[in-house]
């Protein structure tokens, strides 16, 4: 007969799953890893189904039959009452007695949070959209419904290479102003123009995903010396800023010693641009602030979160920690190479996420780098 463990934790993307199952000090007793968790596509069940051939697998790797609690952060999880609904999907398959549903931004938060006794903070998290999310030990919470350009959101790796294009398209044909983009984004798939490309996208003759690989060729641009690039560029690190500091805001915790975290493949990368002026905006806004780059996986966040939930005790969290690395919170200064990370398919807020997909209407002009 297997044994009842103290906690299921799951970190659910568009593009994987993963699950653990951990004992009450801590012990991870068994993992497994399976496919996307995207609801809005196949639906609730549909998609549960997917987190249920997961557990089943992590549950079996750990000789045990449930779990005394699910911590669950989920992709697409974006407003209270889909937490709920999902909560009481999860509820039904009766894995364990409690359940808590997040969205998957907090899992990022909770694992770059070195402070276990009284975790406090917030992160942005900007992968191919762009998602932030804010915590404090009385369970107070910030956070953004993160639903793309009908919620206010903008940017992230997708919606920085819709705009990498928009201006280039405008700079060929003459609507808009000169920048090195026209030329570089088709030459990154060894086409001859912006036209070509524009085409080539439009008829599917390359894979919509492979969109994504613009970004790291507009951030490249921009290190290069280009004004509109560059501008781009500034853009996503003042919507990085903005995010943060209105989480700070509404936590109380602006002029609080508090760490900002860093998440998702844009952030991660630490693009000297970018990673340089959100650190100098956030020292004139919130200057006690410290900037982390969270680099851990995210289902760690979850074993915490589950952890937090069960009080366990501080030996539990290390040793939880460990089983994942080393501990959260990469205080890194930026490097000096240019970008290298390409937010591709597997990345955890990878093209399928709904977030940060933006149209081209109705857009600022761009403002000088």
């Amino acid at each position: 007969m297997g044994l009842t463990a103290s906690l299921l934790a799951m970190d659910a993307g568009n593009s994987k799953t993963d699950v653990a199952v951990v004992a009450v000090d801590g012990t991870v007793l068994g993992t497994a890893r399976g496919g996307g968790f995207q609801p809005p596509r196949v639906g609730v069940e549909p998609a549960v189904d997917v987190l249920a051939e997961v557990t089943d697998r992590a549950l079996a790797a750990a000789g045990a039959v449930g779990a005394e609690h699910v911590s669950a952060c989920l992709a697409n999880a974006d407003l209270p009452v889909e937490e709920a609904q999902l909560a009481e999907a999860i509820r039904r398959r009766g894995w364990a007695r409690s359940v808590d549903v997040r969205n998957d931004t907090f899992a990022v938060l909770r694992a770059g949070l070195t402070e276990d006794a009284e975790p406090r903070g917030v992160a942005v998290v900007c992968g191919a959209g762009i998602n932030c999310a804010g915590m404090l030990p009385d369970g107070r919470t910030a956070r953004f419904p993160a639903i793309g350009r009908l919620s206010g959101d903008w940017g992230g790796g997708g919606g920085l290479a819709d705009e990498a294009l928009w201006f280039a398209a405008r700079a060929e044909d003459g609507r808009g102003e000169a920048t090195a983009l026209m030329r570089t984004l088709p030459a990154h798939f060894g086409l001859p123009s912006m036209y070509a490309l524009i085409e080539a996208l439009h008829l599917a003759h390359l894979a919509p995903h492979r969109k994504h690989e613009l970004t790291p060729v507009l951030f490249a641009t921009a290190a290069d010396g280009d004004r509109v690039a560059r501008a781009v560029v500034d853009r996503m690190a003042d919507e990085v800023v903005a995010m943060s500091t209105v989480a700070l805001t509404r936590l109380g915790l602006l002029t609080e010693e508090v760490p900002v975290l860093l998440g998702g493949s844009v952030l991660a990368a630490r693009h000297p641009q970018l990673d340089g002026r959100i650190r100098a905006l956030l020292a004139q806004r919130a200057p006690r602030a410290e900037v982390r780059v969270v680099a851990e996986r995210p289902v760690l966040g979850s074993v915490l979160l589950g952890l937090d939930a069960v009080g366990a005790e501080p030996e539990a969290y290390a040793r939880s920690r460990a089983h994942y690395g080393e501990p959260a919170g990469s205080t890194e200064p930026a490097s000096s190479t240019g970008p290298t990370h390409d937010p591709g398919p597997l990345d955890r807020h990878g093209p399928l996420d709904r977030h940060g997909r933006l149209d081209h209407q109705g857009r600022p002009a761009v403002r000088p780098g």
